[in-house]
């Protein structure tokens, strides 16, 4: 059924035209809640539950994929990564290429970043969980590659750089979140729905990481191990 009515959205025609571009379809606009959907799958609850443990019991209680990785291993937390990633990525990929390819009138662009926010909301507050969710990192890493795929590479470095140098994930996290809105005016300059989205994004990221700048402050903020050891869950 999820199939059929996905299909159904895919081909359902933009045909009105605005100077410089096209209008996405009433039907269209209908994909929010497609997203919103995707994005509330809680791949880290569900690997959990797949081995007899609720990670909301442990660790940060978080269902993203450092709190899975803290609770299951790290291949588990790689795996909840990719999942959370996918989710957001797949679905704005397959409407970018099959509906709107070569098209950058700003409808489109406002379509495809509401649609990445329905999904970055969805990984938030997911409904299957009381509206309690993750804090939307690789959910909103997938909106990025989606759509603004330089933004995501420099957030990406960001992280990366952030995460070896400190070995916290939450201060390469919240490091990578200050560089969207950044990134966004530089490669994508005078294109204010891009810039619009990534100081959201990056500002929910940051709201959502507010326990960790608590604990950042108090200096009781949790460090990851880099050396191949593998850490107790």
């Amino acid at each position: 059924m999820f199939c059929i009515i996905w299909r159904n959205l895919l081909a359902a025609p933009a045909r009105h035209r605005i100077e410089g571009g096209m209008v996405p379809s009433a039907v269209q606009w209908l994909w929010l809640v497609v997203f919103y959907l995707a994005g509330s799958i809680p791949a880290g609850y569900l690997m959990g539950c797949a081995r007899g443990i609720d990670i909301r019991q442990h660790g940060s209680g978080n269902i993203g994929a450092t709190n899975t990785g803290r609770v299951l291993g790290r291949n588990w937390g790689f795996a909840a990564f990719a999942c959370d990633f996918l989710k957001s990525f797949l679905p704005l990929c397959l409407v970018r290429v099959f509906c709107f390819p070569d098209e950058n009138s700003w409808p489109v662009a406002l379509l495809l970043v509401l649609g990445g926010v329905a999904a970055i909301l969805g990984h938030n507050y997911t409904p299957w969980l009381g509206f309690k969710g993750g804090k939307g990192i690789a959910t909103s890493a997938g909106v990025l590659g989606a759509i603004l795929p330089w933004v995501m590479m420099v957030s990406l470095l960001t992280w990366i750089v952030g995460v070896l140098v400190t070995r916290t994930v939450s201060v390469g996290s919240l490091l990578a979140a200050a560089s969207l809105p950044l990134a966004a005016a530089w490669f994508y300059p005078h294109q204010w729905v891009y810039f619009g989205f990534t100081v959201f994004a990056g500002g929910l990221a940051a709201w959502r990481h507010r326990s960790n700048i608590e604990r950042l402050l108090a200096g009781t903020e949790s460090k990851i191990n880099l050396s191949k050891k593998k850490d107790a869950a």
